[in-house]
């Protein structure tokens, strides 16, 4: 067989109704649909022919349902031939088909020697079938799930996952500042990138957004970006220069510059407190006051909130706003916890200790080093810095450097953005950030290094990079002095260096005495233990996940929280990377009516008909007429024409059909000049020829029901036309079928009410223990001075009617 041809073999149910067994074959994939036996026959005759397959090759056999004609042959087929694949049916399916099969093996009218199967062999077979709801269970439904692919009991390479109702979000794809190539990575190998609908950016920092472009190019993801514009606009500056500076081969490098150009067409902008909906999935966000543009997202699927914050600060500093609260509580807010329990120095406190160390530097003929993000906040000291220079004169001889390639880019990026940043940048009358103290540095090779200066550098962890190398310069000197102004992460220099080691180890691989001073003067945008506890009580949300912390700052946070929400019956959670919390959320289903059918209150009891629509996890009821206003649902009209064989009159067919049904109208069709039926406006019959008749009808189900029905009426006329009568016999038989109904009638009421006579004017005079009735057979309508007997009578007569008399559509 080639390795591209499907083969597909009905083994049952081919031209016939019985014994269903359909063989699949694919890529050497065996695949078999169903298992029943024909009811038309007993013992091996009523199996699928399963000698026109080797039953060892097959690998999954699927039951669709429980009947005997779909099931029945499953107990011989497990257990009385070579199959050594898997069964899957549903729950509901397992649990009646062994009371079936049961129940068939009891019944079967055959001898011992024709039993397919026994008790034992059904109890047998239901140990090898496995389960699987065809629809999610209502528990698992209701379960959201959150899973830290990265930032779990660590800060670096923040990627949060999360499901629930089948959407998949996933919050910021970092790197680990600490590791390079592919363990820098968040473990993305832990879930499916295809099934992911949304990856929202809160940040451009490193290690919320540097392996976007991974993620997009290299993987299976095809759901869309989102992130703000300021961010969008650094992102690309600071993942170019991430490349550029990568001291790491090509092999492992994990993007070059056209993954970064190709992802920046794949990323949408969002606004602040713009609402966006994808697949379902309600996002917006809200500012973080971490960097420029920086983000905490609020999602709502099926009305179950969370917010993730990503890096974010309650602090206003000289250019950004602080954090927003959110109007509303989420159901569950992932936080980060990066300084667990300790408080940050007051900012007028942190900024005096920032110039004392640098002006009492350089006053002794020293150095500054101060390694930093070329975003975010370098552009807050370096205000500081211009700021003292210009209130201390004597310094002004002094040079500060920023040293960055960026730098001239990102302070034009920082200029178009300050609408985004606070009143005081908004207030300023001219540019604050057209620096007249400070210059950039491109690279070393321009430096002059001939005196006292102060160079901010970039990276902030002191990995690689001008920071590094004039790190590696300057580290051996006393008098010089480095100050480190944020975080630092496990892993890197700059966080060794805090413990002041009598030696470091230089990029060349040797190893220099460190005398320079280090200073750690937090100027980190991250909320502290104050800020955080602050803002949850002010959230009070039922179920909080910390991540961006380290294990034992983390814990020692979640202790107090825990204390702090004690009365509160607060779930207080922190995952590692890779471990999934499971929560689980009753959302409820309300469809509201909308357009016309909105415009009438309905009364209590009566019945609202309509079009259930479905969008995302919202449903509305409207009319039919409303779909295209209310949706961008377009309808469409089904006419289906079929042509049948007759050689019989048409009469018969009226005839026939007007005693099922109550509306059978005789026309001419004033195109071709054939005899027409109409059957309740919904079904045309037409005479087309002395050997055909034609249906058409606009498919609904009412008319499909009905066209069916006439189908098998023609057919079954068909098959009597030996039989049939003369166009005159069949009026004097409809005649007497009348006449029939009547005495059938009578009958029925005879039996239920005993005397029963004709009055003189027709009606039919119903006498109970002398309380009278009148029933009018034209109206259905029942006279009588007993309120029970005329309901009694009335009732009878309607179902009596029901079952003799013509089907009016109508009552459908």
């Amino acid at each position: 067989m080639e390795d591209g041809v499907m083969i597909v073999t009905p083994l049952g149910g081919g031209n016939e109704v019985g014994r269903s067994c359909v063989h699949m074959s694919y890529k050497a994939k065996s695949v078999l649909f169903d298992c029943g036996i024909h009811l038309g026959f007993s013992g091996m005759a009523a199996l699928p022919y399963f000698d026109e397959i080797d039953p060892s090759t097959v690998d999954v056999l699927l039951i669709t349902h429980f009947h005997l004609d779909h099931a029945a042959s499953l107990p011989y087929f497990l257990q009385k031939t070579t199959f050594r694949g898997r069964v899957f049916m549903t729950y509901a399916t397992k649990a009646i088909y062994k009371l079936l099969l049961s129940d068939f093996v009891k019944v079967s009218k055959v001898s011992l020697e024709d039993m397919l199967f026994d008790e034992q062999d059904i109890n047998l077979s239901l140990d090898k079938i496995e389960r699987r709801e065809s629809v999610r269970s209502s528990r698992e439904e209701d379960q959201l799930i959150v899973t830290p692919l990265g930032a779990g009991n660590e800060v670096g390479r923040s990627c949060v996952y999360m499901s629930y109702k089948g959407k998949t979000i996933l919050f910021d794809c970092g790197i680990h500042p600490a590791y390079s190539g592919m363990a820098a990575l968040p473990y993305f190998d832990e879930i499916d990138p295809s099934t992911v609908d949304v990856l929202l950016i809160t940040h451009f920092h490193l290690d919320h957004a540097a392996s976007l472009p991974y993620f997009l190019e290299k993987t299976t993801f095809k759901g869309r970006v989102f992130m703000t514009y300021a961010t969008k606009a650094i992102y690309k500056l600071l993942l170019s220069d991430f490349v550029k500076v990568s001291k790491v081969s090509v092999e492992d490098m994990l993007y070059d510059e056209q993954d970064i150009n190709r992802s920046m067409d794949k990323i949408e902008v969002i606004d602040f407190h713009q609402t966006v909906e994808v697949n379902g999935i309600r996002f917006w966000c809200y500012t973080a006051g971490h960097v420029l543009g920086a983000a905490m997202f609020m999602v709502d699927v099926a009305g179950v909130r969370v917010l993730y914050t990503g890096d974010y600060s309650r602090e206003e500093d000289r250019h950004l706003r602080a954090a927003e609260t959110p109007q509303f509580s989420p159901d569950v807010c992932i936080i980060e916890s990066t300084y667990g329990v300790q408080h940050h120095q007051p900012r007028h406190t942190r900024e005096k200790r920032f110039t004392d160390v640098i002006h009492s530097t350089i006053s002794q003929g020293g150095r500054v080093l101060i390694p930093a993000f070329a975003l975010g906040r370098a552009q807050e000291l370096l205000l500081i810095l211009d700021e003292y220079w210009a209130n201390h004169p004597e310094l002004q001889n002094i040079p500060i450097y920023y040293a960055s390639p960026l730098a001239k880019k990102c302070l034009t990026v920082y200029e178009t953005y300050t609408l985004s940043m606070n009143d005081r940048i908004q207030n300023a009358k001219s540019n604050p950030f057209s620096f007249k103290h400070v210059s950039a540095l491109s690279s070393i090779e321009v430096f002059k290094d001939v005196g006292p200066s102060v160079v901010m550098a970039s990276p902030g962890g002191l990995q690689s990079g001008l920071s590094r190398q004039l790190f590696d310069m300057w580290c051996s000197d006393k008098k010089n002095s480095c100050v480190l102004p944020g975080y630092v992460v496990e892993g890197t220099l700059a966080k060794t260096i805090i413990n002041e080691p009598k030696e470091v180890t230089l990029m060349n691989g040797l190893t220099a005495p460190l005398n320079m001073q280090v200073h750690y003067i937090s100027f980190s945008a991250h909320a502290d233990s104050a800020q955080t506890s602050a803002f949850l009580e002010e959230l009070n949300p039922p179920n909080i996940i910390l991540v961006h912390g380290e294990a034992n700052e983390m814990g020692r946070l979640k202790q107090k929280l825990m204390t702090q929400f004690a009365d509160r019956n607060t779930k207080i959670l922190t995952p590692k990377n890779c471990q999934s919390v499971e929560m689980y959320f009753n959302s409820q289903k309300m469809a509201k009516t909308i357009g016309k059918l909105a415009e009438k209150t309905p009364e209590v009891g009566e019945t609202v008909s309509g079009l259930l629509v479905k969008k995302g996890f919202t449903y509305q009821i409207m009319a039919p007429d409303d779909l295209h206003v209310f949706s961008q649902l377009s309808t469409a009209h089904i006419t289906q024409r079929i042509t049948i064989p007759y050689l019989g009159a048409f009469n018969v067919i009226r005839h026939r059909l007007k005693q099922i049904y109550e509306c059978v109208e005789q026309s001419v069709d004033e195109e071709s000049g054939v005899p027409t039926l109409q059957v309740h406006e919904c079904v045309t019959v037409k005479h087309e020829s002395e050997k055909h008749i034609s249906l058409h009808w606009t498919s609904d189900p009412i008319s499909d029901m009905v066209s069916d029905s006439i189908v098998a009426l023609i057919l079954n006329i068909n098959r009597d036309i030996p039989k049939i009568m003369a166009e005159s016999d069949a009026i004097k038989i409809e005649e007497e079928n009348e006449k029939k109904v009547e005495k059938v009638m009578h009958a029925l009421l005879v039996s239920l009410f005993g005397d029963v006579k004709v009055g003189e004017n027709g009606k039919l005079i119903i006498n109970i223990d002398g309380n009278v009735a009148e029933l009018n057979k034209e109206s259905g309508e029942v006279e009588s001075e007993n309120e029970g007997l005329k309901e009694r009578v009335r009732t009878a007569f309607r179902r009596i009617q029901s079952s003799v008399k013509p089907i009016p559509l109508s009552a459908t």
